[in-house]
């Protein structure tokens, strides 16, 4: 059921709300007279993407700030110790999501209550429907877990490798300058501004270089560190006797780090993706930053899709600059993203600007 949420199909219909959320953060972004906190505003802003864009909940903006508040005392207490005792992490942990499904229903039941004027079918549409097609009805109950797993599921490590995205690009501004000519090549960008009805899935997905530059921020700084697996047969590996049964955790970082295909792996390098190197052909789990085998990510492509709009509206309609003296630190557990959150200046752009952005030679756009 869930893989009917991440089609193609369903992609498509996605992408101009998913653009659409994004342009208006942008925008947000860019009027605030102050640098921003990118982890954080990454946060609300796959927070937006999932309430309005996967489960089209029109929720008032103040109303989503609550909720969004609730929702980080809950992310902030997922990984508590199950003692439930007074002001421990669990028992607030639990509180929050008491209070957020009181939220998730009232929005469900509104939705379920105002068809009209829907132009796409969203996540929560296709869950209720796929549910009647097997001959089930979903209870409210299940609709509340369902719609709370994928806001979890689309929440932290998108934000995490969003916030990786904006600093690699504050961090190697040829590496923007050559986003913008590939779509000033693919006659996506022309004269500062992204042409009208450009961006549909087909195009975004002919875009090679932007893939290459995903790639290398997936790889680079992976927003989870690993996964678990049970264990089917005993098996050994390296004279260790693994039991059946057990539960195993490979490590995603890791193994991007000691794979042998990949050559100086501490440098951002998007080319070690082009077709002439095309360093992670080799081997099937030497490149995996959602998983492997039968249990890889299902929302691997809406999460690559979402990176590449965010990826293609800084390149074009952006100006952005690191507000700190140096870049930050790096905290990986549990999900990757800078210590102070990555303090950055974006500035709204006037038609002169515009004008210095499509210039060829350009080498705008983060300056640090």
């Amino acid at each position: 059921v869930f893989s009917k949420i991440f089609s193609h199909e369903a992609l498509e219909s996605y992408l101009p709300k998913i653009q659409l959320v994004i342009k208006d953060t942008l925008r947000a972004w860019s009027s605030n007279p102050e640098p921003i906190n990118v982890y954080h505003e990454a946060q609300k802003l796959t927070f937006r993407m999932a309430i309005r864009v996967l489960l089209g909940f029109r929720i008032p903006d103040e109303e989503l700030g609550r909720l969004f508040e609730v929702y980080q005392q809950f992310v902030e207490n997922v990984f508590s110790l199950p003692v439930d005792l007074p002001f421990s992490g669990y028992r607030r942990g639990i509180r929050a999501r008491e209070t957020l499904q009181k939220g998730l229903e009232k929005a469900i039941q509104e939705k379920l209550q105002n068809t009209q004027g829907k132009d796409y079918a969203d996540a929560l549409d296709i869950l209720i429907e796929s549910g009647k097609e097997h001959g089930k009805e979903l209870t409210m109950q299940e609709l509340k877990d369902g719609t709370l797993e994928l806001i979890f599921a689309a929440y932290a490590t998108t934000a995490s490798a969003s916030t990786s995205l904006i600093m690699q690009l504050l961090k190697h501004p040829r590496v923007l300058e050559k986003l913008r000519e590939e779509l000033r090549s693919k006659g996506i960008l022309h004269n500062g501004c992204i042409c009208e009805g450009s961006l549909r899935l087909d195009n975004i997905s002919s875009l090679h270089y932007l893939d290459c530059v995903i790639k290398e921020v997936l790889r680079l700084f992976t927003p989870i560190s690993g996964g678990y697996r049970t264990v089917l047969q005993t098996f050994e590996l390296d004279g260790f006797q693994i039991p059946k049964g057990w539960s195993v955790m490979y490590s995603i970082r890791d193994t991007h780090d000691t794979a042998p295909v990949f050559k100086d792996v501490d440098v951002f390098d998007p080319d070690r993706f082009e077709q002439g190197r095309s360093e992670d052909k080799d081997g099937r789990f030497h490149y995996l930053p959602f998983g492997g085998g039968v249990r890889t990510c299902l929302g691997k492509h809406l999460a690559k899709l979402f990176l590449k709009a965010l990826a293609i509206e800084l390149a074009s309609t952006s100006r952005f600059e690191l507000a700190t003296r140096t870049f930050p630190k790096i905290t990986l557990v549990p999900v990757v993203h800078p210590v102070d959150g990555l303090k950055v200046k974006f500035f709204g752009l006037d038609s002169n600007q515009n004008e210095i952005l499509a210039g060829t030679d350009a080498m705008l756009g983060a300056t640090v």
